[in-house]
């Protein structure tokens, strides 16, 4: 996932894969500064992510090394461990990981001036992702109190599991970085494989297609902090208009258009239409059902050719419908975010190339349904005392 982000990052501020600007673009990078959020442009007009990587098991931080990327980031910036986690939260979060997680501090340390947050993606269901990421959380919340942290966490799902621990290690990361992190963002792969299936025409869709979709997903809600817009949002706004109380910070994402490349040219595009499909539940990047609960807090980020009345009145007319359920003690309800920069799609994603799209961040009750199937499959298991030891 961490490549599939950086490749369309790449596409989007025109640079190439080694971190130069693409002579083929005409686009000057220098217009505004935005870019320094997530690069750093060093004396030979290189530009280098903010971004570190970090992997217990040697092989997927070598794969980065000797890949397509490996001129683009600085080695420091890959770190590895000797021997993985095996699939345990216990050795990524006590034994292998402790052992590595005061070199990652002290990297990121290194890498931060004029800090406003930080972004953390990992996987709930590995031994990495749910024990290092925790204790990698714990640190950075000890060191800089309440500065922003958003997590961006693969929910594991049964389709596409790789190991029958998973809901072990889902659970106990995630009683360990509720307290550590401001708002969470969950990515169920079995929910983003269904659209692949269904709106891609990808009969059995792999993680490349998986992750690209995921990318686009991230990138469009950090679009406000890499480039100029009529109303932008900060790391910081995620927090205060989506997270009534410290604990409820999982929204739901909702993503449109997801347009197959096949069929772009017949599809319409209007913000009120874009804005609808919205609250359909199959275009939740989670699987759960939310015409039957309540809204707490809503984000509509518009990017591309869009115009701010139109998505106001779009926005009107959804609050209007029966079938919008808000909580009475938050009536404000709807938070505005409008970004003119043109979606970018990776080539032969089969993602179409289209104007403008929207992404919506909802805290509503239903996320407690991820939840409750999550806590299920950990009591299957653990009424049989599998696996512990």
């Amino acid at each position: 996932m961490g490549n599939a982000a950086w490749e369309l990052y790449l596409l989007e501020h025109g640079l190439t894969a080694d971190g130069h600007v693409n002579p083929d673009i005409t686009t000057d990078i220098h217009r505004n500064d935005s870019y320094v959020t997530i690069f750093t442009e060093l004396g030979n007009g290189k530009f280098v992510p903010r971004s570190i990587f970090v992997d217990l098991d040697p092989s997927p931080i070598d794969e980065i090394r000797t890949g397509t990327y490996r001129h683009l980031f600085h080695p420091e910036q890959l770190i590895s461990g000797k021997e993985d986690a095996a699939n345990n939260y216990a050795r990524g979060h006590y034994t292998v990981g402790k052992t590595l997680v005061r070199g990652v501090v002290d990297r990121i340390r290194h890498s931060c001036s004029s800090l406003q947050g930080f972004m953390i993606f990992h996987a709930f269901g590995g031994g990495t992702g749910s024990g290092f990421g925790a204790l990698l959380l714990e640190h950075l919340s000890s060191e800089y109190g309440k500065m922003s942290k958003l997590e961006f966490a693969v929910y594991p799902s049964p389709r596409t599991s790789t190991a029958v621990v998973e809901p072990y290690n889902a659970v106990l990361s995630t009683h360990s970085t509720i307290e550590n992190s401001e708002c969470t963002f969950l990515m169920d792969n079995e929910a983003v494989y269904d659209i692949c299936k269904r709106k891609l025409d990808i009969p059995r869709p792999g993680y490349n297609n998986l992750n690209r979709l995921n990318a686009r997903v991230v990138s469009s809600l950090t679009t406000s902090l890499r480039f100029n817009g009529d109303l932008n949002i900060d790391l910081n706004e995620f927090q205060t208009n989506l997270v009534p109380f410290p604990r409820i910070h999982y929204p739901l994402i909702l993503y449109a258009p997801v347009i197959s490349s096949s069929c772009s040219t017949y599809k319409s595009f209007k913000v009120k239409d874009l804005t609808l499909q919205c609250f359909e539940p199959r275009n939740q990047i989670v699987i759960c059902n939310p015409q039957t609960r309540k809204y707490i807090a809503v984000a509509l980020l518009y990017q591309g050719d869009v115009m701010p009345h139109n998505c106001a009145r779009a926005i009107t007319d959804i609050k209007a419908k029966a079938s919008f359920n808000l909580v009475k003690w938050c009536p404000t309800g709807f938070k505005l975010g409008i970004n003119n920069q043109k979606p970018m799609f990776v080539p032969n994603s089969k993602l179409a190339s289209i104007n403008c799209l929207v992404t919506m961040l909802s805290n509503l009750t239903a996320i407690a349904e991820a939840w409750s199937r999550l806590g299920h499959k950990f009591n299957l298991i653990y009424s049989k005392h599998a696996f512990i030891y």
